[in-house]
C-alpha cells in the first residue's frame, strides 16, 4: 500500500476546518496500549426522538457553518453549531407563535414535536458525555435570571429536566456580583479555558440561557515530540513560525483531485478529528463552500486504511462571534424583534421579552497528546418594558419634607438654599 504524503501546511484557516469536524502508526508513534478495543458500534439503538435532535444538530451545523464562513470567511473560524443549539433550545421551550416556529426551522426540527426535541435534547446529552470513558466530554447547562422578574416555573422546570440546567436567580441590579457568578460558572465548566461569557448586564435584561461544552481526547495513536520541528505556515498572512507534529503509520485516509482527507481518533475511537486539506494551488475558501452534508458524507464515505505520512500543526486558536445576523439570515427573526417576539411560554409578560444577544466563545488546543477544545454560548433575553430613570440633579435650592407616610403627619418641612 502506498506511503501517503499528507503535509498540513497551506492556510491558515485549514486549522479552523480540521478543527470545525471534530466530534461531529509507524515511525513518529508513540507506542502505548490502546485505551480499549475501538468502538464500532453505539452502545444502544438511538431513539427517534435522539436521531432527530442529532440529525437537526448536524444540519443546523452546515448551515450555521456556511453562514458563518460567509460572514468572516476571511480569519480563523471554530464554531460550536452544538452548543448554539443548545442554549437556543433553552429559550425555544419559553417561545410560542411564530417564535417558536421559526426557531424549530432555524435549529434544523422542521415539525418535530417540542416534547421530541426536549426528549431528544435530554437523551443526547447522555449518550454524547458518556459514550468514551477515555475522553473527557462535558456538556452544561444553566439560566440566570433577574429575581424580580416573573418567570413561568413550568418553563424553568422544563429547561432543568431536559437540558439538566442549573437555575439561579440573580439581583442583576448588583452587576458585579452576577457577573462573578455567571462567568464563574462558565470558566468552571470549561476548565478555565473560557473565563468569561457575559461582559454587562443591562438595566432591560432579564435573563442568560447559557450552553458550555468541554472536550479533552488524548490521540489513540499519540505524535512523538522528539520528531516535531519548527518550520513556517504559509498562511493568509503570509509565512508564519509553527510547531510541525509527524508521525507515520496507518490511517484512515482519503485522497481525491480536489483534497485529501485523514481521521484522528481519540480515546476509544468514538471521537475522531477529521482534516481535510485542499489539493495544492486549491483554495480553501472554496473547499469551505462546498463543504455541505452531501461532501461530508462522501468524504467519510471514502476513508480508507492507508500507510500516511502526516505532518500537522500545533496550535492553539480562540474565537468569538455575536450570532444574531447569522441566525436571523437561517430564518429567525421573531425572536429578536422588541416588538415582535412571543415568549409568553416564559414568562406572562413574555409578550415584552426578546433575544437581545446571542453570543458564542470558543477554545482549541491542539499538541502531540491530543486536542483540548470548548464553547460557550450565552442567550441574552431583555424586556422592552424597562421604566428608564428620570433624571434628578439636585444642585441648586429645593425644598424638603419629612413625614411619617402611612398617617400622612408632617415632622419636618425645609428650604435648602446653601449646603455645608
Amino acid at each position: 500500500m502506498r506511503l501517503s504524503r499528507f503535509r498540513l501546511v497551506v492556510s491558515r484557516p485549514s486549522w479552523a476546518l480540521a478543527a470545525l469536524l471534530l466530534a461531529g502508526c509507524g515511525d513518529g508513534l508513540i507506542t502505548q496500549p490502546h485505551p480499549g478495543a475501538a468502538l464500532t458500534t453505539l452502545p444502544r439503538a438511538l431513539s427517534p426522538a435522539e436521531q432527530s435532535v442529532l440529525a437537526a444538530a448536524n444540519d443546523f451545523s452546515f448551515t450555521l457553518w456556511h453562514q458563518e464562513n460567509a460572514a468572516v470567511g476571511d480569519s480563523n473560524i471554530f464554531v460550536s453549531p452544538l452548543s448554539a443549539s443548545f442554549s437556543l433550545g433553552m429559550a425555544m421551550n419559553g417561545a410560542a407563535g411564530q417564535t417558536f416556529e421559526q426557531m424549530r426551522s432555524g435549529l434544523g426540527f422542521g415539525s418535530v414535536p417540542a416534547a421530541n426535541v426536549d426528549s431528544g435534547y435530554q437523551h443526547a446529552i447522555a449518550l454524547l458525555t458518556s459514550l468514551d470513558r477515555n475522553v473527557t466530554m462535558q456538556i452544561a447547562n444553566s439560566i440566570w435570571y433577574r429575581n424580580t422578574f416573573p418567570f413561568n416555573q413550568q418553563f424553568l422546570t422544563e429547561d432543568a429536566t431536559y437540558f439538566g440546567a442549573t437555575i439561579s436567580p440573580l439581583d442583576f441590579d448588583n452587576t458585579p456580583a452576577s457577573l462573578a457568578a455567571i462567568n464563574g460558572w462558565v470558566s468552571a465548566k470549561t476548565n478555565g479555558r473560557i473565563p468569561s461569557i457575559v461582559s454587562e448586564i443591562d438595566p432591560a435584561d432579564v435573563m442568560f440561557l447559557v450552553n458550555a461544552i468541554y472536550f479533552k481526547g488524548s490521540w489513540r495513536e499519540r505524535f512523538d515530540p522528539t520528531l516535531t520541528r519548527d518550520t513556517v505556515f504559509r498562511g493568509r498572512r503570509g509565512a508564519e513560525p509553527v510547531r510541525l507534529m509527524h508521525r507515520e503509520g496507518t490511517m484512515l485516509y482519503a485522497g481525491t483531485p480536489g483534497y485529501e482527507a485523514v481521521e484522528l481518533p481519540y480515546g476509544d475511537s468514538a471521537f475522531t478529528m477529521d482534516v481535510i486539506l485542499p489539493a495544492a494551488g486549491a483554495s480553501i475558501d472554496s473547499l469551505a463552500g462546498a463543504l455541505t452534508p452531501e461532501l461530508w458524507q462522501s468524504i467519510v464515505a471514502g476513508l480508507r486504511p492507508a500507510k500516511v505520512a502526516l505532518d500537522l500543526p500545533k496550535f492553539t486558536a480562540t474565537w468569538q462571534r455575536d450570532m444574531i445576523p447569522d441566525l436571523e439570515v437561517l430564518g429567525m427573526h421573531a425572536p429578536f424583534a422588541p416588538n415582535g417576539a412571543d415568549f409568553s411560554r416564559m414568562s406572562p409578560l413574555g409578550s415584552q421579552l426578546y433575544i437581545s444577544r446571542v453570543r458564542q466563545k470558543t477554545h482549541v488546543s491542539v499538541d502531540e497528546e491530543g486536542t483540548e477544545a470548548a464553547a460557550v454560548t450565552s442567550t441574552g433575553v431583555t424586556t422592552t418594558a424597562v421604566e428608564l430613570s428620570a433624571p434628578m440633579r439636585v444642585d441648586r435650592p429645593f425644598l424638603l419634607v419629612i413625614r411619617e407616610r402611612l398617617s400622612g403627619t408632617i415632622l419636618f418641612m425645609g428650604k435648602i438654599l446653601d449646603v455645608e
